[in-house]
């Protein structure tokens, strides 16, 4: 035990099926989700010629591509997700006038924590974090827009960061 062998860590089974099993898996895959299930693990299943077909069109052109399969989403897509349900992780959003950028916290991590991943400065000096909800966001079409709305809120060092969140620290060196 004290070895942490690769045996000892949490898995995710990937299965590369047809186009024609991916969305509800074959004979095979549904061995390998028995044997998963008995062992606590989750399963995935890609189409590599699907994700290959994705890979060469637009995002617009892949959404429709997608639905027309009646799948909602890509496998590299499920895949992000499942490990990163595996690993208990989520990931908040920062914005400023040059750059997006999102990064990924434990759950459960606490705004002064979130903000010591970009800087360990933003950490110690952390004084605020302004929240924006993304799902807000994406219906008021802007960080401003929220903003006028109330949607955008004051949290201090005890708030729990939330998957999505877009946030602003204030914090002083």
């Amino acid at each position: 035990k004290s070895l942490n062998l690769m045996s000892t860590k949490p898995v995710i089974y990937v299965a590369n099926v047809s186009e024609y099993d991916l969305k509800d898996g074959n004979e095979y895959t549904k061995q390998v989700q028995s044997y998963a299930s008995k062992h606590n693990a989750e399963v995935v299943l890609i189409s590599a010629k699907i994700e290959e077909e994705l890979a060469e069109l637009g995002s617009e052109e892949a959404k429709e591509y997608l639905s027309d399969l009646g799948i909602e989403d890509s496998g590299i897509n499920r895949m992000i997700k499942s490990v990163y349900k595996l690993l208990n992780l989520l990931t908040f959003i920062t914005a400023g006038e040059k750059e997006v950028r999102a990064w990924t916290v434990p759950q459960g991590a606490k705004a002064p924590q979130a903000a010591g991943v970009i800087h360990t400065d933003f950490e110690k000096g952390f004084i605020r974090a302004e929240i924006t909800p993304y799902k807000d966001f994406k219906e008021l079409g802007s960080y401003n827009a929220c903003k006028e709305k109330g949607v955008t809120r004051l949290e201090g060092k005890d708030y729990v960061v939330q998957d999505g969140d877009l946030v602003h620290f204030r914090f002083a060196v």
